[in-house]
């Protein structure tokens, strides 16, 4: 299947959406409307719904054997092309419920694999949305993949009474080995080009799909990004320059949306994408406030963040799209399960003063107020001080000057003059026996 076919796969077809109902499943007001968001999104047009509770799944088809019968029947009715499940799917059950139906069948990660193929636009995004295709197509090949018999093998390539599904499974093998040494290679630059960034403070926002992120960028930059009410409508990490308020310029990424049980395989080939957020001073964390399961919405997100291991990162929670918001006591309700989140529209504009200052008020917390002593003819060291934080004042000696600054902690971490010696401010009215011990910087 090209890429372009695998675009299509999809899209402009009617589709029928199934959710089976485990115990430890999350299931909100609508049970379909997330499945349902990205069918449309997928292109698809949504004709039919079906739902099964159940202790565990069926084996062989994951439904009960009757509910196939009454899906294949509900598919007919509605003249429907593809079955969408809410649930991943083995290839076995995939395969056993497309003979029982006679139709199409793919589950929610072929389908936001699908959406995440539709929009990739950067070659870097391209890399990684085709080796999460293949990975997940590697055990479906016998359903997926029967274009590659028209591949020919040249002379030593195939061996005697080699089957077909070998060759197929051997070529995408290859090619997922090819696609994680280039995106190896897409890494280390992305590594290298954020780390070129540690100059200014970065702040990287991150959250649920279609929480509105790249409609705050805009909003705070005039960056002019993709912003559209669909989910995964940002694929491609952008980063802009924000001058923050009571603070100065600061670099503002946004970043791919996470999503309730996104794909792990997906998470691994869009790591070089994420390296804004894992690299970033602070992280904004946005939701929406006017979607019924926000709170389900917030916890998919700190999961996705302690899965690629950022949990622990500065952050600051942003409840957004409070103009959508019908029911005060909604507001009410979310500030008291989350006392220090931050109202704001960023339709609207409404809440910008305060969230300007929350996020310099966020990263003054990394900031260090110290007084650097070292050499009186060291103006390398004035000029770095001057250039990265905020020279308080300076006192001289015959031979010694000592700096009272305040600076991010890392920018300290880089001062390596065996000469100049770093220790936290202490006020002049504090007694000599209180002060700190000078710390020696090696």
């Amino acid at each position: 299947m090209t890429q372009r076919e695998r675009k299509q796969s999809v899209a402009e077809e009617k589709s029928v959406l199934v959710k089976v109902i485990l115990p430890e499943t999350i299931v909100g007001d609508d049970p379909f409307d997330e499945l349902a968001g990205l069918a449309t999104t997928a292109g698809t047009d949504v004709v039919g719904k079906m739902t099964q509770r159940r202790d565990k799944p069926e084996t062989a088809t994951y439904l009960g054997s009757g509910k196939v019968e009454e899906l294949k029947l509900c598919a007919e009715a509605s003249e429907a092309n593809v079955i969408i499940f809410d649930n991943e799917l083995s290839p076995a059950q995939t395969r056993n419920l497309e003979q029982g139906t006679g139709l199409k069948v793919i589950d929610r990660t072929e389908l936001i694999l699908d959406i995440f193929a539709t929009h990739a636009q950067t070659y870097e995004s391209r890399l990684a949305v085709e080796l999460a295709q293949l990975q997940y197509a590697l055990p479906r090949l016998k359903r997926m993949w029967s274009h590659l018999d028209r591949i020919k093998m040249g002379v030593g390539m195939r061996g005697p009474g080699e089957k077909q599904l070998e060759v197929d499974r051997r070529l995408v093998e290859k090619r997922i080995r090819d696609l994680k040494d280039d995106l190896a290679k897409v890494q280390g630059r992305r590594e290298r080009e954020v780390a070129s960034r540690r100059n200014v403070m970065t702040i990287s926002i991150v959250g649920y799909t279609n929480a509105g992120k790249s409609t705050l960028m805009n909003y705070l930059t005039e960056a002019q990004v993709l912003a559209e009410d669909k989910l995964f409508a940002t694929l491609d990490t952008r980063t802009r320059r924000w001058q923050l308020p009571h603070w100065g310029p600061v670099l503002l990424s946004d970043t791919v949306g996470f999503i309730r049980n996104l794909p792990h395989r997906l998470i691994a080939s869009f790591k070089a994408t994420l390296e804004e957020a894992r690299q970033a001073d602070l992280l904004l964390h946005v939701a929406d406030a006017s979607n019924a399961d926000v709170v389900n919405q917030i916890s998919a997100v700190y999961e996705v963040l302690e899965e690629i291991g950022i949990e622990e990162k500065d952050a600051l929670l942003v409840l957004n799209k409070i103009d959508a918001v019908t029911d005060q006591h909604t507001l009410e309700v979310l500030l008291q399960r989350y006392p220090d989140a931050l109202l704001v529209s960023a339709k609207t504009g409404e809440g910008r003063e305060k969230f300007a200052l929350a996020v310099s008020d966020a990263l003054s917390r990394s900031f260090r107020d110290v007084d650097v002593e070292t050499g009186i003819d060291n103006g390398r060291l004035m000029a770095y001080l001057a250039s990265h934080g905020e020279v308080v004042s300076k006192t001289y000696s015959e031979t010694r000057m000592r700096i009272h600054c305040r600076l991010p902690a890392h920018f300290l971490g880089r001062i390596d003059d065996p000469d100049t010696v770093i220790r936290d401010h202490v006020p002049t009215e504090t007694t000599a026996e209180d002060q700190d011990p000078i710390e020696e910087v090696a």
